[in-house]
C-alpha cells in the first residue's frame, strides 16, 4: 500500500481530521507503523493526494490530520475494450487497469467467452472496486475506474462503441495487422483499444468491428496472454499530460 485511499465518511464532522479503523488500520499499523507526528501519504478517493499527520494511534484506530495538495495523477490516453478474461485472470487484470491509471473498461462478451464467466461473483461491483483499490494503492492513484459490463457484442459494436469512441481512433488487437501498437501514431494519441479472450477475437468480430469503426493493430509475433496483452498494450503509451 504507498497511498492510503480515503473516504469522505473517514472524516471526523467534515474535519480535516480523519479516523481510520478498518483493513487499512491494519496495514498502517503492522506494516508502516508509524509514530506520533509521522506523516503518511494519503488520497481521498475521487480526489486530490497529500499527507496525514499521524495524531494518535492505538488498539481503536489511527487519527491523521489530513492535508490534501496535490492533483490526482493524470489518466492514461487508451480506454480498453476487452472480452471478459477467465475469472483467475480478471483480479490481476483490474489491478493492472488501474495501475496504468485507465479511465475506462468496457468488460465485452465474445465467442470465446465461455457463459460461466459471466456468473463470477468477482463481478460484482464490490468486488471490482477491491481489486481497483488495490492497482490504486500501489500506483498512488485516487480515480477509479469506470468499469462498464456488455453481454451482447454485437449490439455493443454498432450502436455503443461509435459513441464510445467520439472522435477517438479504435485499434483492435489482430495478429495478421500491418500497423504496430508501438507505432508514434498510436501509441501518443488518444484511443480505444479492443483486445480479445484467449485465443483472440473470431474472424467475424473482427470484421464487424472493422466495418463499423475499428482498425487493426498488432502486439508482436508472439501469441499473449490476455493479462499480458493488456501490459503490453498499456505499457506502450503514456499517461495524458
Amino acid at each position: 500500500m504507498n497511498i492510503i485511499l480515503l473516504q469522505k465518511q473517514d472524516f471526523i464532522s467534515n474535519s480535516t481530521t480523519a479516523l481510520i479503523d478498518d483493513d487499512r488500520f491494519l496495514h498502517i499499523r503492522q506494516v508502516l507503523n508509524p509514530d506520533v507526528g509521522q506523516p503518511l501519504k494519503v488520497g481521498l478517493l475521487g480526489g486530490s493526494c497529500g499527507y496525514g499527520i499521524v495524531e494518535s494511534i492505538d488498539d481503536n484506530g489511527v487519527v491523521l490530520q489530513v492535508v490534501l495538495n496535490q492533483p490526482a495523477p493524470h489518466r492514461h490516453v487508451f480506454d480498453i475494450v476487452l472480452a471478459l478474461p477467465r475469472p483467475k485472470m480478471l483480479r490481476r487484470i483490474l489491478r493492472t487497469i488501474a495501475e496504468f491509471g485507465v479511465e475506462n473498461l468496457h468488460l465485452v462478451n465474445s465467442a470465446r467467452v465461455e457463459k460461466s464467466f459471466w456468473q463470477s461473483p468477482l463481478l460484482q461491483p464490490e468486488k471490482i472496486n477491491d481489486s481497483l483499490f488495490a492497482g490504486m494503492e500501489r500506483s498512488k492513484d485516487t480515480v477509479i475506474t469506470n468499469v462498464r459490463l456488455h453481454r451482447r457484442f454485437k449490439p455493443f459494436i454498432e450502436d455503443q462503441l461509435p459513441e464510445i469512441c467520439g472522435d477517438r481512433n479504435c485499434w483492435i488487437t489482430d495478429m495478421s495487422a500491418t500497423k504496430s501498437v508501438v507505432d508514434s501514431d498510436i501509441s501518443s494519441a488518444p484511443a480505444v483499444v479492443m483486445i480479445g479472450p484467449e485465443g483472440g477475437f473470431v474472424p467475424f468480430e473482427i470484421e464487424l468491428a472493422l466495418a463499423t469503426i475499428a482498425q487493426p493493430v498488432n502486439l508482436g509475433g508472439r501469441t499473449l496472454s490476455v493479462d499480458t496483452a493488456v501490459t503490453t498494450v498499456l505499457a506502450q503509451a503514456l499517461p495524458r499530460r
